[in-house]
């Protein structure tokens, strides 16, 4: 989030004020803190919620991400499903393409997610990608903490081009990715280095047979030549959401892993290394690859309280830059 000027603008009343108030309102709550993560970014209040959710997180975050038209849409629609089954609540953030007009979201409310309206235990929000290549935008990092705070599950659909892939790894605790058979996808991949992300792998499109049986061979294949040293080993599994194959393993996958990580402090340690890698890019992003090895240096030791305070680090780190600055042109 950019600097907040120093007219801080009066939060709204029916806004959220603590982590409390945002669980106790529900849907609606959610709704207006979210809208609030633009409108006002940088405000105290918001960045001091910010950080009061990072430091109270509910949920397992889970990612998906692959190429468009590999069924990510219909595949988040059927972990909905499965969730809700559960009883567990479940929130979305479908990350879209941005317009280059406007940078909003191009397809906006998201109709390939067809969920119950009603249901006050499902929220899904549409947010841009920005100016990120398809990864996601510190907006939508924003809301995916504030949604692990509230919701028992929390979905990632990607845009699935450029910079998604590495960017959901910031945020996520299981990362899902689909390849669809007969393109190519899992050679690729394993050019780029993707294959080295995933948590779990799913071949989508399973009533495809042959062709999807090669393409899980050739996945399987690709793995067997990653350098990662891994704890878990990562399954590949055959899915097609239409015909309901395949759903009951991918939970099962994502339920164990996260037990996996839960297992000692892997969890903890990996969320704390994603918010040391996001802070970076954010503050490399707004000062400089120069001014973050001056930052680095002089600050080395707040670490620890940067990690647990991120949001609020990065502010206070800005209005130190503005003042220098200002300082500075006055000489």
């Amino acid at each position: 989030m950019s600097t907040f000027s120093k007219t801080v603008r009066s939060w709204p009343k029916s806004a959220p004020t603590c982590l409390e108030d945002l669980r106790v309102g529900g849907k609606s709550a959610l709704a207006r803190l979210l809208s609030a993560i633009e409108s006002f970014e940088g405000h105290p209040q918001l960045t001091a919620l910010l950080d009061e959710a990072l430091q109270n997180p509910i949920a397992q975050v889970v990612a998906l991400t692959g190429p468009p038209g590999v069924g990510k849409s219909t595949l988040t629609n059927a972990m909905i499903s499965a969730y809700r089954s559960e009883g567990l609540s479940v929130g979305v953030i479908a990350v879209d393409p941005s317009s280059q007009v406007s940078g909003g979201s191009l397809l906006g409310d998201r109709t390939r997610l067809t969920t119950d309206p009603e249901d006050s235990q499902i929220f899904v929000r549409s947010m841009a990608a920005r100016d990120r290549l398809g990864g996601l935008s510190e907006h939508a990092v924003a809301a995916v903490i504030l949604m692990r705070a509230v919701m028992d599950r929390v979905i990632v659909e990607s845009v699935g081009i450029g910079q998604s892939e590495a960017d959901v790894a910031l945020v996520a605790d299981t990362c899902v990715l689909c390849i669809q058979p007969g393109s190519g996808d899992s050679l690729q991949f394993m050019k780029a280095g993707i294959m080295e992300l995933p948590d779990i792998i799913c071949v989508t499109k399973a009533d495809m047979a042959k062709v999807a049986s090669r393409a899980r061979a050739d996945v399987e294949g690709a793995m067997s030549l990653s350098a990662r040293q891994r704890r878990w080993k990562v399954p590949v599994l055959m899915l097609s959401a239409i015909d309901g194959v395949g759903i009951d393993e991918l939970i099962t996958g994502c339920d164990e892993h996260f037990s996996v990580l839960k297992d000692g402090n892997h969890l903890a340690h990996q969320r704390s290394a994603q918010v040391k890698a996001w802070l970076t890019d954010q503050l490399k992003v707004q000062f400089g690859q120069q001014g973050v090895a001056v930052l680095l240096q002089d600050q080395e030791m707040r670490w620890d309280e940067a990690v647990k305070n991120p949001f609020g680090f990065k502010q206070e780190t800005g209005e130190m830059f503005t003042a220098f600055l200002t300082d500075f042109s006055k000489q």
